[in-house]
């Protein structure tokens, strides 16, 4: 399949002529209303500072429905402890900068780039991204910040500065997301990390159905701002 070049225009091929390795297009930008049409069919943007917009549909897709999340043992005994204060959308801007630093730190290279940092900082000013905050002895210990648009959540990227920390805000996020009756969460490409929640491969095909029909719930825009979860797993 060949790679399409995106215009000015607003829009995107169909995700089935993605390459195999998920490549659908290039260019165009990341303006609020070209990401939320991206989400809503399927496909994201994943680049490097040094790459053109690259934009993905990935076959198989990963995701986690939430009513499957899996917590371990180990992580329950956390849970319990009560070790992490945990908030949302109260620091979206240090979590994604969070998320940025840390994998540049690791040498792993981001696709968080200042770009991609301004864009997802108006989706959350929109309401339409959020994040999730783990704070540990008043510090910001992990968290996690993603897209929400009716019943679905895009998950995008997660960090600890703290063991568990992410993980903590992960499940609260799940139990969260269960309590408001979300379909999926969309975790992107293959990680045994998030498999290890319960997430699971499904073909891109049945992906977009489940997307389709998710959309069609309204989605709960604003800040949501719950401040002091609690986690009952």
């Amino acid at each position: 399949m060949p790679v399409f070049l995106l215009s000015d225009k607003i829009g995107f091929p169909p995700p089935h002529l993605a390459r195999e390795d998920g490549v659908l297009a290039v260019g165009g930008d990341l303006s609020e209303k070209r990401l939320l049409l991206a989400y809503k069919m399927g496909i994201f943007p994943w680049f490097s500072g040094d790459e053109p917009i690259i934009w993905w549909s990935p076959d198989p897709r990963l995701v986690l429905f939430p009513k499957d999340i899996h917590v371990s043992r180990s992580l329950k005994k956390t849970i319990r402890k009560g070790v992490f204060r945990l908030t949302m959308d109260t620091a979206f801007s240090r979590v994604i900068t969070s998320c940025a630093d840390i994998r540049v730190q690791n040498n792993e290279g981001t696709w968080i780039v200042d770009e991609m940092i301004e864009a997802y900082c108006k989706l959350h000013e929109s309401g339409f991204a959020h994040s999730v905050e783990a704070w540990c002895d008043g510090e910001l210990a992990g968290g996690l910040y993603g897209i929400s648009l009716g019943k679905c959540f895009f998950g995008e990227s997660m960090f600890s500065h703290v063991s568990n920390a992410s993980k903590v805000a992960f499940v609260s996020l799940v139990e969260y997301l269960n309590a408001l009756s979300f379909d999926m969460i969309d975790c992107q490409i293959k990680t045994q990390h998030l498999m290890s929640f319960g997430a699971r491969e499904i073909p891109r095909k049945r992906f977009l159905m489940q997307l389709a029909k998710s959309l069609k719930s309204p989605t709960k825009r604003g800040k949501w701002g719950v401040k002091g979860l609690r986690v009952k797993s």
